[in-house]
């Protein structure tokens, strides 16, 4: 049993690796920079501090629908998670795949959206935009890996 738990476990963390992945496709991480007004969550604070037009809010409501993908995708793993105690080998090795194409599928449509809500962004507001949704300091990946 302990095999078996070990193999899910890199399969696992690949998933994690996905997952984060998909995090920062949609950088609604909460680092510092985001932290200063109080009462409002980061993705908020970030809206704040863009001063988005009118005419930059449909795109903005397109992006922030697609920060609910992470936590759909959470809860897909864990359900995957309890299932994959009860299947045999070939079957919980087609878990692991369609969860992986899942999480590609989600990441590529996150990636649409963070490139058009960007592209309706001015160069001021692309930059707050970069210095504020860059992952906090500390978060254990190596640089190396991007």
């Amino acid at each position: 049993m302990a095999a078996s738990n070990r193999g899910f476990g890199i399969v696992m963390n690949t998933s994690r690796y996905a997952a984060f992945a998909a995090g920062l496709a949609l950088i609604v991480s909460a680092g510092p920079a985001l932290a200063q007004t109080v009462g409002l969550t980061p993705i908020e604070q970030l809206h704040q501090a863009l001063h988005l037009t009118p005419s930059q809010e449909t795109a903005w409501q397109l992006y922030r629908s697609a920060s609910d993908v992470p936590d759909k995708a959470q809860s897909r793993r864990r359900a995957a998670s309890t299932l994959f105690r009860t299947l045999d080998a070939p079957r919980r090795m087609d878990l692991v795949e369609a969860e992986m194409r899942q999480e590609l599928t989600d990441l590529e449509h996150q990636s649409q959206v963070l490139k058009a809500f960007y592209a309706t962004l001015t160069p001021e507001q692309k930059h707050v935009f970069d210095e504020r949704t860059l992952p906090p300091p500390g978060d254990g990946q190596s640089q190396s890996q991007y």
